[in-house]
């Protein structure tokens, strides 16, 4: 329970009201890839690990469980969403949402009770300054309320091999004349994309 007396939500439970089924989903996949379950597959996808034999297997929360068992090959973000297992998932996952008032019949959209849950917990758990010393159950929380940001400054690897964010595409605009200071004509170049500040792997 939270302090104020109403039921905890859960991060892809969070991740559902706040950005609907291909957040929750996303948020499913990043718990997966932080339990080792999952990796990046072919570009823009992601694919399942082996169990190794003798290992007993840890209870997933129902919706990763879908997740991992629709992945008998790689598959993208908008695809897993759509595939009838994980849509089962997320029907099922809205019962008790819907239930407690936080999802609105038919259209099953967040309601206004659910929208300020999402909002107060924004605010109680802003976006991370940096990695260092948060638990898996942190980076999930965040991804599950800040979205790409979150994905981009906790996990940018996984989540761009992985097709969870959109890679920046800069297109090609033809040779271009270098001074030895860097960019053409002595500035910098526009067209250098940078590199990551995070300071390490995922």
């Amino acid at each position: 329970m939270e302090e104020d007396g109403t039921l905890r939500l859960e991060p892809h439970e969070v991740a559902l009201l706040r950005g609907g089924p291909r957040a929750a989903v996303t948020v499913a996949v990043v718990d997966l890839y932080l339990r080792g379950a999952v990796e990046p597959g072919p570009p823009g996808t992601v694919r399942a690990l082996p169990t190794e034999p003798g290992t007993a297997a840890t209870p997933l929360p129902p919706l990763a469980e879908a997740v991992r068992w629709s992945l008998e090959e790689p598959l993208g973000i908008r695809r897993l969403t759509r595939h009838p297992d994980v849509r089962l998932a997320v029907a099922l996952m809205r019962i008790p949402l819907a239930e407690d008032g936080l999802l609105r019949y038919p259209l099953l959209g967040p309601t206004r009770a659910a929208r300020r849950r999402v909002r107060d917990l924004r605010e109680r758990h802003p976006l991370p300054g940096g990695r260092r010393g948060l638990t898996a159950d942190d980076r999930l929380l965040a991804v599950a309320l800040h979205d790409e940001a979150a994905l981009l400054l906790l996990l940018p690897r996984f989540a761009l091999r992985a097709g969870l964010v959109e890679r920046a595409e800069v297109a090609d605009r033809g040779p271009r004349r270098h001074s030895p200071r860097g960019g053409p004509s002595g500035a910098s170049d526009p067209f250098h994309c940078g590199g990551g500040t995070g300071g390490g792997p995922d």
